[in-house]
């Protein structure tokens, strides 16, 4: 299957380092170590376009060409084995390849094609579930699959499709991934009633609103006494002269110590 593996052109990296690896990554070319086999590691550098859009493409297995070499048969045949990225997460910025002859048997991932339109699509606001999107199997590197095709067409609301139903091509290929694990499934998205039910609560908890103009501080503060004195227990404020009548206003004529009326309580006149 891989003996057409496409060709990458490498030179080695004499100097190691971020900062050199830097400096190969501003020049066009993507930093990588080759390792396995019983050989020391050997730092190389790719074509960054070339090696980039192969693996996009998902190409895992390479024949990497160094310069020197007499025949494009003495090519290494690699394996990717890993891939590091920038820290946004998307631009590729180093890979790993471990040596490998066809015949050895590895473990590697192998991407997940769904083929088809569920039938459980046609319902009011389901939605496709993708949460596993590659399995890892072990198989001769010559057997190595480029992706496996799931067909969904009958897959219905509630049901799902699992790792285990996949058709392995050949009988010396095994799944190394979960079998319970979970590939495509048809659920209700729920967001919209979340959201209904997030605005209720929040309309519930929003304050009253008053239409009354509230008094000031100090008119507040005047009401009050107002009030106390309406029902006659309220003692005037400190240095305020009392209201006609109040208490503790001056006795009026004729009340006690009142001089007496001319004529009244007369002294009885003396006798003759």
């Amino acid at each position: 299957m891989h003996e057409k593996a496409p060709m990458l052109q490498a030179t080695t990296r004499e100097k190691l380092g971020s900062r050199f690896c830097q400096r190969i990554r501003k020049a066009g070319k993507l930093p990588a170590v080759v390792y396995g086999h019983g050989q020391d590691p050997a730092p190389i550098a790719l074509d960054f376009h070339e090696a980039v859009g192969l693996i996009s493409k998902g190409e895992k297995v390479f024949r990497l060409d160094f310069p020197g070499k007499t025949s494009k048969d003495e090519a290494q045949m690699v394996l990717l084995k890993d891939l590091q990225f920038d820290y946004l997460g998307t631009a590729i910025v180093h890979a790993d390849f471990a040596r490998v002859d066809l015949n050895e048997r590895v473990r590697t991932r192998v991407a997940i094609h769904l083929i088809g339109e569920a039938v459980g699509l046609k319902q009011t606001g389901a939605i496709l579930m993708h949460p596993t999107n590659e399995v890892i199997v072990e198989c001769a590197v010559k057997d190595i699959p480029e992706f496996f095709e799931i067909r969904i067409d009958e897959l219905d609301l509630g049901h799902s499709i699992t790792a285990g139903e996949i058709k392995l091509p050949l009988a010396e290929m095994k799944l190394i991934t979960d079998k319970n694990a979970i590939l495509a499934q048809i659920i209700i998205q729920l967001e919209e009633k979340v959201g209904e039910a997030a605005d209720a609560v929040a309309g519930a908890a929003e304050p009253e609103v008053l239409t009354a103009k509230k008094p000031a501080e100090g008119e507040a503060a005047a009401g009050a006494a107002g009030a106390k004195d309406a029902k006659g227990g309220a003692k005037p404020a400190a240095g305020a002269k009392p209201a006609a009548g109040a208490a503790g206003a001056k006795p009026a004529a004729g009340a006690a110590g009142a001089k007496p009326a001319a004529g009244a309580a007369a002294k009885p006149a003396p006798k003759k």
